[in-house]
């Protein structure tokens, strides 16, 4: 591919972040650009370990189909059999099955069609203290139903907080341990993980609310990633995820099929979704994507041609001009 057009398009829109193209178990492409922490000058590589905001409920939605498969959860079962008394808007004909494909109308405590902006201030509550799914209960509670259960497609952070305490509930381990045990463990990730936002190693990219500056986002975020998202990866483990989902190491190929079954089309997103990833509007790639504060990502699989395309990048917007360039370059980068 033409690479000075790549690193046009990130010079112009000040791109901080990596973009790789893997192709089996070869790297095709790797460019970094930015800095990793701009106050120190350290600048990221391939090595850097990166926040994908909602890229990992994909993560989730493997926890969940995993206890699918063991049987302590269905997907047809109601979610009301687990939270009892608690968060008592959501209906009681909502199921695992709804939360997970975007169909529960529940209310949501981040609405993404909401007035926000993403540098606002957003959670109620001190970000210090969510740090379990649990802990995130008087966050997403008081929410009212805004559609019938299985009526329509309405992305939903709240549903993913909901089955991170779910199983929480049904494992009795803290969900980050969950996702852990279930999936990253089984996938052979070694550098992936939800870390402290106020702790971070040498190695993760601080996230930076605006292309130029050091406003970091610790305050805008949970300390701790959660069930609709938060985890940090890198390019490496993002492939090796990805190859790992389709050989069957973390579900069966049956329940992969089922969660890149399309269930419907998002038209303003330009993609289908499925349960707990999205879908390429026309081949057969599977989507995670993530943005929020200080954070813009997106990797693309497309498993007959074992090849991804990642773009991490640590600040709020500055990927998504190059991921408009990769998703024009797609049938270029996918091989055959």
């Amino acid at each position: 591919m033409d690479h000075e057009a790549l690193d046009l398009a990130a010079a112009t829109h000040n791109f901080s972040g990596v973009v790789t193209v893997d192709v089996g178990d070869r790297r095709a492409l790797e460019r970094c650009y930015g800095s990793a922490h701009r106050a120190l000058g350290v600048p990221n590589t391939s090595t850097t370990r990166f926040a994908m905001a909602s890229g990992s409920k994909t993560f989730t939605a493997c926890a969940v189909m995993r206890l699918v498969e063991r049987g302590p959860l269905a997907l047809d079962e109601p979610a009301r059999r687990y939270l009892q008394g608690d968060l008592p808007l959501i209906d009681d004909a909502v199921t695992i099955e709804q939360l997970l494909g975007h169909t529960s109308g529940i209310g949501d405590y981040l609405d993404e069609n909401g007035d926000w902006e993403v540098d606002d201030y957003v959670l109620p509550v001190p970000v210090h203290t969510l740090t379990t799914a649990e802990s995130f209960l008087a966050v997403v509670d008081g929410f009212p139903q805004q559609a019938p259960p299985g009526a329509r497609f309405v992305y939903c952070n709240g549903g993913y907080i909901v089955l991170a305490i779910i199983l929480e509930r049904v494992t009795g381990k803290a969900f980050q341990q969950v996702v852990a045990d279930e999936v990253l463990a089984p996938a052979g990730l070694t550098r992936t993980g939800y870390l402290r936002s106020d702790e971070l190693p040498g190695d993760a990219a601080v996230g930076y609310i605006y292309t130029e500056g050091d406003r970091s986002n610790v305050f805008h975020l949970p300390v701790l990633g959660n069930g609709d998202g938060g985890a940090y990866t890198t390019a490496s483990d993002l492939h090796l995820f990805w190859r790992a989902l389709c050989r069957g190491d973390i579900v069966s190929s049956g329940t992969l099929a089922e969660m890149t079954r399309p269930r419907v089309d998002v038209p303003e997103e330009g993609l289908r979704y499925g349960l707990g990833m999205w879908l390429h509007p026309s081949d057969p790639a599977v989507v995670m994507e993530g943005y929020d504060a200080g954070v813009s990502f997106r990797s693309t699989h497309d498993p007959a041609a074992a090849t991804t395309v990642s773009v991490l990048g640590n600040t709020s917007e500055g990927a998504w001009p190059v991921i408009a360039h990769l998703e024009e370059l797609w049938p270029e980068l996918v091989p055959g």
